[in-house]
């Protein structure tokens, strides 16, 4: 089983749309009890919480349910749980990779804008203090990372069997 997890800020607005989005793909494909998939924030702030309205709403257009609960992202147990841990933004994955004092885990951890083609996309950006075309934006971004990536994770599970 290979386990993926999706980082930003607070973990209501881009990683779990990125988790949902995803899992709607890894469904299709039928890799369900090949991938687990997850989401977190860099801050606990809105722990406990459904995913922002707003992302809900324009994602569920697409056809994705967001439906997870954030949480804080647990140095504790994260790092070594999963083996792909994506994050949203440059302090996302700054603050992960700075939060592993000891290095064992930066193999680990990627930027979505790694998974995207277009190289003048170096993160994605939060569309929280925006209007509607932010969110429609992110979800591009991350549907295109979302396929690159599980594109991966295909070639990773041929390997390993």
């Amino acid at each position: 089983m290979i386990k993926v997890l999706f980082v930003c800020t607070g973990n209501i607005g881009r990683s779990p749309a990125a988790e949902g989005i995803f899992r709607k793909f890894v469904r299709d494909a039928n890799l369900e009890n090949d991938i687990s998939i997850d989401s977190a924030g860099t801050i606990g702030y809105h722990s406990g919480e459904l995913p922002d309205a707003r992302m809900r709403k324009h994602a569920s257009a697409r056809g994705y349910n967001l439906d997870s609960r954030a949480r804080q992202f647990n140095t504790k147990k994260d790092y070594e749980e999963f083996d792909y841990i994506i994050t949203m933004d440059n302090y996302n994955y700054t603050d992960l990779i700075q939060l592993d004092h000891k290095k064992l885990y930066t193999n680990k951890i990627f930027k979505m804008a790694d998974f995207i083609s277009d190289k003048n996309i170096s993160e994605v950006p939060d569309p929280y203090y925006g209007d509607a075309d932010g969110f429609e934006f992110v979800i591009d971004i991350l549907e295109e990372g979302a396929k690159n990536l599980l594109t991966k994770i295909k070639k990773d599970l041929e390997r390993n069997n």
